[in-house]
Parts: C-alpha cells; sequence; structure tokens
C-alpha cells in the first residue's frame, strides 16, 4: 500500500501541477512532497494560489514537520528537502545538484530509504536532469514511477532522462497523472 508521493519538477512545472493537485478530491490520504526549481524566488504566490483552486492542503514544508495524509508540501527556495526515517521533514544546504537546490534527487533518494517500495515518484516537464537518479532509485526500493510524456511536456529534457535512466513505470500525458494516481492508491 502507497505511503506517500514525491514530485519533481521545473521549467513548466506550475502549469504541469495546476493539471495534478486541484483534481486530488478532499478525503486524499496520501502525504505528496513536491520539489519545483525556482531558483532563489519566494513561491509563496504560488503556494497560496494552488491551495486556494485545490481540496486539500498546500503549503511550504516546515522542518521537522510530520508529514500528514492530504497534505502537499513544496521544498522551500534554497533548501534541499529530506524525508526521515520517522516521515518528517528535514533540510540541509549541501551544494547543488545539477545546478538545483532544492534538489529532485535528494528529495527522491531520501524518500525511497524512507518509504522503499511505498512510495510513487513523478518527474513532471523540466530543462536539467535532476530527478533522474531519484527515480531509479525509487524504482530500485520497488516504489512505482510516473514520468510525464516527454513529447507533451513545456520541457522534455527532465522526462526524456527520466525515461533514459529509470525505464519508468509509467509514461503519461500530464492530464492523465492525476486519474493514475488515484487508481494506483485505489483512492477513485
Amino acid at each position: 500500500m502507497i505511503k506517500a508521493i514525491v514530485i519533481g519538477t521545473s521549467y513548466g512545472g506550475l502549469e504541469a501541477l495546476k493539471c495534478i493537485l486541484p483534481k486530488l478530491p478532499e478525503n486524499f490520504s496520501l502525504p505528496i512532497l513536491v520539489v519545483l526549481h525556482i531558483g532563489d524566488n519566494n513561491n509563496d504566490s504560488f503556494i497560496s494560489y494552488i491551495n486556494d483552486i485545490s481540496k486539500i492542503k498546500v503549503k511550504e514544508a516546515e522542518e521537522k514537520e510530520i508529514l500528514l495524509g492530504g497534505h502537499v508540501y513544496f521544498a522551500p527556495p534554497n533548501y534541499h528537502m529530506l524525508v526521515e526515517k520517522d516521515h518528517s521533514i528535514s533540510f540541509t544546504i549541501d551544494n547543488k545538484v545539477h545546478y538545483s537546490r532544492p534538489s529532485i534527487d535528494v528529495l527522491f533518494e531520501s524518500a525511497a530509504w524512507a518509504y522503499g517500495d511505498k512510495l510513487i515518484g513523478i518527474i513532471l516537464t523540466g530543462l536539467n536532469q535532476d530527478g533522474a537518479m531519484g527515480l531509479e532509485t525509487i524504482k530500485s526500493y520497488g516504489g512505482i514511477t510516473i514520468v510525464q510524456n516527454p513529447a507533451k511536456a513545456v520541457a522534455s529534457i527532465m522526462p526524456q532522462a527520466a525515461i533514459t535512466i529509470t525505464n519508468p513505470d509509467y509514461i503519461i500525458d500530464i492530464e492523465d497523472i492525476c486519474n493514475k494516481i488515484l487508481e494506483i492508491t485505489n483512492q477513485k
């Protein structure tokens, strides 16, 4: 049984996330952790906007926060977000990975260690290869891997890198990702 979902995205990610998060039902029972490459920019306005149009709680993650179902946690700018064994959140300011902090790989790898085969990893549109190795780690731990169809992504580099390295379980259009999540987690 799936216990958590991690999502990584970069260029075009705001629009992609708007195709997924607002469609989740208010009784959605899993925590979702998101790394969106935004550089040093504050993401408060986007988080507030997504929270207003979503049926589940959307917020910026906080240090040592215990993950709760029905919540979406965004990594704050300039911090790597990790999941600890007790399913709490921690941050580091270690070196950038693929020119990025927060890094998708860092989140995905720590989540794979914390959740094992009870995790879904999702890579969306983006302009670098961050997330591909992390998605492979999720798959190696028995988790489920989903990649946005690169042919229809705003930026195909990130999903294509994930496909090349991971051979994901599902490669699907952005419009179908929410339904796939609900199907896999039996929350339709």
